[in-house]
């Protein structure tokens, strides 16, 4: 698949993806549903359901809102750059990062897609560190130029917010990082005609090198033995 394809087919993931969230809170809001019962409530048998759920729930437009465009700008990116494991990478922070809210979180009803999109970020982040191939640490600096500030929400600042999500979403995405590192094959480094070129001067001319300096060391060996002779 060429890149522009895939690009654009990376982009179509993302608008889906954002398109389902924004149906979810429509109907929400049109008909008056009350979706709370799909949030995480910690240690809570009936919040095992929100493993699952609970990043397609918002409290507000705003929060949607917020989620929404990191979706569509990170998802993207991890479409694009790493095709054969960015599903395992989603599944992993979806469900891992909801584990981890579940078992160790405050007492509350957390809802949002925000761990997702910090275990999106976070793997960007980490797997540029371990393959420090260029287009990895391209899209790794785009990331951090827009998102950057995911680094410090991991942890606690306001009340209201699920830094716990955020926390265990970055973990989540330093584990997909480390288990799928290499499943992408890196981009083929191209090599132009000239380097080839140059490379053939240089090994004929550290050929004629060696080649002088053998003749001059015959040479001189046989100065020595003629010495010795007389």
């Amino acid at each position: 698949m060429n890149q522009n394809k895939r690009l654009s087919q990376s982009i179509i993931y993302s608008i889906f993806a954002v398109a389902l969230l924004w149906c979810i809170k429509s109907a929400e809001i049109l008909f008056g549903w009350n979706l709370s019962f799909m949030g995480l409530v910690p240690l809570h048998a009936n919040g095992l359901l929100g493993i699952v759920t609970a990043p397609l729930v918002h409290s507000s437009l705003e929060h949607l809102f917020n989620n929404s465009l990191a979706i569509l700008l990170l998802g993207t990116m991890v479409f694009y750059g790493y095709p054969k494991s960015w599903l395992k990478v989603v599944g992993l922070v979806w469900l891992l990062s909801g584990i981890g809210v579940w078992l160790f979180a405050r007492e509350a009803n957390h809802i949002g897609a925000s761990g997702l999109t910090h275990g999106l970020f976070f793997y960007l982040f980490v797997v540029s560190i371990f393959r420090r191939d260029k287009m990895s640490v391209a899209i790794m600096m785009i990331a951090f130029l827009m998102y950057g500030g995911m680094t410090m929400t991991i942890f606690p600042r306001e009340e209201y917010i699920s830094y716990e999500y955020h926390f265990f979403g970055a973990v989540a995405g330093f584990i997909a990082a480390l288990i799928w590192r290499n499943t992408d094959p890196k981009p083929v480094v191209k090599k132009y005609d000239w380097e080839n070129e140059n490379s053939d001067e240089v090994s004929d001319e550290e050929n004629d090198a060696w080649q002088q300096e053998w003749y001059m060391s015959e040479s001189d060996t046989a100065d020595v033995d003629n010495n010795r002779l007389h």
